[in-house]
């Protein structure tokens, strides 16, 4: 566990914020003027011990943790009946709308649907599998030689008929 050296000024005016006003740093010893209140307030700044919401300064968490003392819990939230109307309604429409689609699994993913097709005896072609999948043509024949055949380790053959498309098949 490491400890934050602090100088006593600065201990004191994290003291005073924690203890005495919810953790802001709204008092300073009156020695503290100025330029003097600047670099203390840099300081603790720069060492994530205090930050600010642009009007106010405040002690973080790790300026309680630095002189130990113990982090103040979060306010509960107050539920908002309006708000928790509109997401139960949301998500009713939403599984209503999403009913009847059948989640995608291994055997209905696109990878799927071009083994399947690469299966059949008039094997396919890459225009054939990039209408089906939506792909383009480098992703069906970068499938064909990182995921099937390094990773799955199917062998995919090829043949060109006379003035026609490349046939893949899987062999």
């Amino acid at each position: 566990m490491t400890t934050t050296q602090l100088t006593v000024t600065q201990h004191a005016v994290l003291a005073q914020a924690i203890h005495h006003s919810d953790g802001k740093l709204d008092s300073f010893p009156d020695n503290i003027k100025g330029g003097a209140r600047k670099k203390v307030l840099d300081g603790l700044f720069n060492r994530a011990l205090i930050t600010t919401n642009g009007t106010d300064w405040f002690v973080t968490a790790e300026g309680y943790d630095a002189l130990g003392c113990a982090r103040p819990a979060p306010a509960p939230l107050d539920a908002d009946p309006e708000i928790e109307a509109a997401v139960t309604a949301a998500e009713a429409t939403w599984a209503q709308e999403h009913a009847d689609t059948k989640p995608r699994t291994r055997e209905n993913s696109k990878q799927a649907t071009v083994i399947q097709m690469l299966q059949r005896p008039e094997g396919a072609t890459v225009r054939q599998l990039c209408e089906t999948t939506g792909w383009q043509a480098h992703t069906v024949r970068g499938t064909f030689a990182g995921a099937f055949k390094k990773k799955l380790g199917l062998t995919i053959t090829s043949e060109k008929l006379e003035g026609g498309e490349r046939i893949y098949r899987i062999a």
